[in-house]
């Protein structure tokens, strides 16, 4: 039985990102990756301007860079946006492949055995991982690094509430045949979400994302059908409502029954309470990304945080103090998504007579500051801390 330092349990982007930081550092790290070979995580693949930024390495990853996005009101009003920070879309066999190739170079043990909370027991000098074909490891710490419905995490900080968590589903699907295909995202009409349709290199990503106690699954889906079925007929051309498709849709509809491959995942979208009073880590043990619940609750988007977590955990073990962690995540990014869980309703809810998000478009087509506070937002440079104040102020200065 091999002794480690590190026992990192998930090879998304938190777990393989911190044992590559980690094990350039000097632990003698064990990453284990227990998704089998080719099976992509369900996920739209956004990768935040603010994470291109912080880790410009990430645009060396099989992606596409996008430089325009259509957002559309649940009535379909239209704002294209010309983004002065670019994001990128990845398929995630290739981002979470590259991170982890990176991890195994810098000198992480990559172990390809799915780990499961219940055969990780305490031992006196830290702890002991069995796979189910019994082999074994030990190590003096422990993360959890193994996505949002994390056994490590119910195991140590606690199980979260269904209040606490959203749902994302989709399909993905072939990509236009003229191969226009413009990067949207679509606020439901009715709903407290969005639907999205990324362009990755090879396919399209379509897919929904809301709360898991506003889910229904049979007028969801048929929602996403709808919007589906309107980004096509957009595509070649025709002038359609996304939720209101017409009966030329039905060769289109027919079309992607044959050739979509659906997908569904939990995301971490934690309530302000819980924000309030939930630990990542503990004596030996630490919960990074989606497992620690560090996902935007506004939109669902957990790569930047993924990453960012990875990179402040590995810096506070690294400095001898693994349990500084909890107030460096917390001082770098933690009032962000206490704010984002905190106005989650109210972005979602009425404003002056309509849904926020159709106000906010309708401002943003009348006015270039507002409209590029929104692209700030895209971008991942705008945090809601100061969200309503920077729109408000835009708004009132001349256009």
């Amino acid at each position: 039985m091999t002794q480690f330092n590190v026992l990192i349990v998930g090879a998304g982007p938190a777990g393989s990102f911190a044992a590559e930081l980690l094990a350039r550092g000097g632990a003698k790290v064990a990453l284990f990756d227990g998704r089998p070979e080719g099976e992509p995580k369900p996920c739209g693949g956004g990768v935040t301007a603010k994470a291109l930024k912080a880790w410009p390495q990430l645009l060396n990853a099989v992606g596409r860079t996008i430089t325009e996005l259509d957002l559309y009101s649940p009535s379909s009003k239209r704002l294209h946006l010309q983004l002065e920070e670019p994001f990128a879309i990845y398929s995630r066999i290739a981002f979470d492949g590259y991170l982890r190739d990176r991890a195994r170079d810098a000198g992480a043990h990559v172990i390809s055995q799915k780990i499961s909370a219940r055969k990780i027991k305490r031992t006196d000098s830290g702890w002991r991982l069995k796979s189910d074909s019994s082999a074994e490891w030990s190590g003096a710490f422990l993360i959890g690094a193994d996505g949002a419905n994390s056994g490590i995490a119910k195991m140590l900080a606690g199980p979260l509430p269904p209040s606490d968590m959203e749902v994302a589903f989709g399909y993905r699907a072939p990509l236009p045949a003229n191969n226009a295909a413009p990067t949207v995202v679509a606020f439901l009409p009715g709903w407290v979400g969005y639907a999205w349709a990324f362009p990755r290199p090879d396919h399209m990503s379509f897919g929904i994302a809301t709360t898991q106690d506003a889910f229904a699954h049979e007028p969801l889906d048929d929602l996403l059908w709808r919007f589906m079925i309107g980004y096509y007929q957009q595509c070649e051309g025709e002038k359609v409502k996304f939720w209101q498709v017409n009966s030329d849709g039905t060769r289109i509809h027919e079309h992607l029954r044959a050739t979509s491959e659906r997908y569904a995942a939990r995301i971490p979208g934690l309530a302000a309470t819980t924000w309030d009073s939930r630990k990542v880590c503990g004596d030996a043990w630490a919960l990074l990304g989606d497992a620690a619940g560090f996902a935007d609750p506004v939109t669902g988007e957990g790569i930047y945080y993924a990453l960012r977590s990875a990179e402040l955990f590995g810096k506070a073990y690294l400095t001898g103090a693994p349990s500084s962690y909890e107030q460096r995540w917390r001082e770098d990014f933690g009032a962000d998504l206490l704010r984002a869980a905190q106005m989650r309703r109210r972005f979602y809810g009425n404003f002056w007579g309509a849904p926020f998000t159709e106000r906010m478009i309708e401002f943003a087509r009348g006015h270039r500051g507002v409209k590029r506070v929104l692209g700030d937002l895209v971008a991942g440079e705008q945090g809601y801390v100061d969200l309503k104040k920077k729109l408000l102020k835009s708004a009132l200065r001349p256009v």
